[in-house]
């Protein structure tokens, strides 16, 4: 970036971005000393982790259309101080519950900022420049999620869990001060018509019973009225969704785009996908404390390969797509994946990261890079152009769906409930089971690509947008170099449209 507000803008996008994509994976490390601080048994562990995820996907779609509509800026700095006051409640929260609830408020701030950030980008620059931008956004995005994990074990063990929560606050002042300061306002001028906020509190109302009635069953009983009522409530408001959007006029989700067969296609394997490493990645760090005997910041480090490994191989990841077409890396990235997981059976108690973490954590980061940008650009580039910021807050939506559905599912599947995390022999024998049943899937998933993905004739410039855009570690979603962007037209056609250079 050759200028001073060109960097500027840079800047707060990716300071905001990185407060929602960090805050996924440094919870994930804390949460055994969370458990044991707070006296929270799993479900609370899963609650945690799944109240952020369920307000964030089922808000997202919705905040790209505020800013498009509102100004991008305007509901960008709204989402940072809604999450750092969140942040704020997180971090002083003196039980499970409240910790729970302000972790669902987080989200919401989450689903605010995170679209508007790469929008902001979009729209302010322009040609090459906009290329450039999205790439140092992609990889100072990528320094920030391999630093993350670090910081927050070391954040746990030096200081307290609280921290990991506070530390936001003072970072989304800086946030709003440089927004306020140097981030140009734009809208979309063709975002005319209602809100789909009914499709909204429907899709939360369907995605929130459902994964109730999934954690609480194996505490209080499938037949139990509270868990029987919440799965009711989450069929019948997916039932009424589906309803909504077809016949609303200006729909969240229009379900006329699934009618593309590629677009479903790439979809149908994202959720797969992304519900395994959703699962896995939740179980993983604290398997590696309660069972391996890591500390929080070992734990943390021990995830750095797999970021690393993804920065310097995805984009040659999409170049290589882009030559060859997408369903052979498709194809291949959930087999090599599924193999890390098998190598996974290796971590017991006393694991060496060298001999028996550090192999798995090799060959997951070079599935993940083989999978995850041409994964992503499919699902974008199946679709007409004006269509890819409603393709890309899809895709991102149902990764985030896949896994919070995965972490409400896969501990009751394998035994993992009540006091599990600190019991390292169930932990040991669930998170085996876990390992089998994430392969299976991968594979499975391997072989609906193989079947269902086409190479398609891609449109000028996609190829280089593939090999400009790093991905992200898929931890807490798709790559954040493709989030969700709701703007339908050209950058240069938006009202309001001011471009650095």
């Amino acid at each position: 970036m050759k200028t001073a507000p060109a960097r500027w803008v840079l800047l707060a996008t990716v300071l905001g971005s990185g407060l929602a994509g960090i805050d996924a994976t440094v919870v994930n490390i804390a949460l055994p000393t969370i458990g044991g601080d707070l006296d929270a048994d799993f479900a609370a562990l899963q609650w945690m982790v799944t109240g952020y995820t369920l307000t964030l996907a089922s808000f997202i779609l919705l905040g790209g259309s505020l800013g498009d509509r509102y100004g991008r800026r305007r509901i960008f700095v709204l989402g940072v101080i809604w999450f750092a006051v969140a942040s704020l409640l997180c971090g002083l929260a003196p039980d499970a519950g409240l910790l729970i609830a302000a972790r669902a408020l987080q989200g919401v701030g989450g689903a605010l900022l995170t679209p508007g950030s790469l929008a902001i980008i979009q729209a302010t620059f322009s040609g090459e420049d906009r290329a450039r931008a999205i790439g140092a956004w992609s990889g100072l995005g990528g320094v920030a999620t391999a630093i993350g994990p670090f910081l927050g074990g070391w954040i746990v063990e030096s200081v307290s869990w609280r921290w990991i929560f506070l530390i936001n606050v003072p970072i989304a002042a800086v946030v709003v001060w440089i927004a306020a300061r140097h981030v140009p306002e734009t809208h979309d001028a063709e975002a005319t018509g209602r809100l789909d906020v009914g499709g909204a509190v429907l899709g939360a109302l369907a995605l929130g019973g459902t994964t109730y009635a999934l954690i609480e069953a194996p505490a209080r009983g499938a037949g139990s009225p509270a868990v029987l009522a919440s799965g009711i409530l989450g069929i019948t408001a997916a039932m009424a969704f589906l309803l909504v959007e077809w016949r609303t006029g200006h729909p969240m989700l229009p379900l006329r785009i699934f009618g593309n067969r590629q677009f479903s296609a790439a979809n149908a394997v994202t959720f797969l996908i992304y519900a395994v490493f959703g699962g896995i990645f939740f179980l993983l760090v604290v398997h590696l404390q309660v069972v391996g005997g890591f500390s929080p910041v070992a734990s943390g480090v021990a995830m750095l390969p797999i970021t690393a490994l993804m920065l310097v191989l995805s984009p040659r990841a999409g170049a290589l797509s882009a030559r060859i077409g997408p369903k052979i890396p498709m194809t291949a990235g959930p087999l090599v994946c599924a193999l890390a997981l098998v190598l996974m059976l290796r971590i017991g108690p006393a694991a060496s990261y060298l001999l028996d973490v550090l192999p798995a954590v090799v060959v997951l980061g070079l599935g993940l890079s083989l999978l995850v940008a041409p994964l992503t650009s499919t699902a974008l580039s199946s679709v007409p152009e004006h269509q890819a910021g409603l393709a890309s807050g899809v895709n991102n939506a149902v990764a985030r769906a896949a896994g919070l559905i995965a972490i409400a599912v896969l501990p009751a599947a394998v035994g993992l409930s009540g006091d599990a995390y600190s019991d390292a022999v169930q932990f040991e024998a669930g998170f085996d089971t876990a390992c089998v049943i994430g392969a299976v899937v991968l594979v499975l998933g391997g072989l609906l690509a193989a079947l269902t993905i086409r190479t398609p004739t891609l449109p000028v410039g996609a190829a280089r947008a593939q090999s400009v855009h790093p991905a992200h570690c898929a931890i807490d979603g798709p790559p954040a170099a493709t989030a969700a962007v709701r703007g339908r037209r050209p950058a240069g056609t938006m009202r309001g449209d001011h471009r650095s250079s």
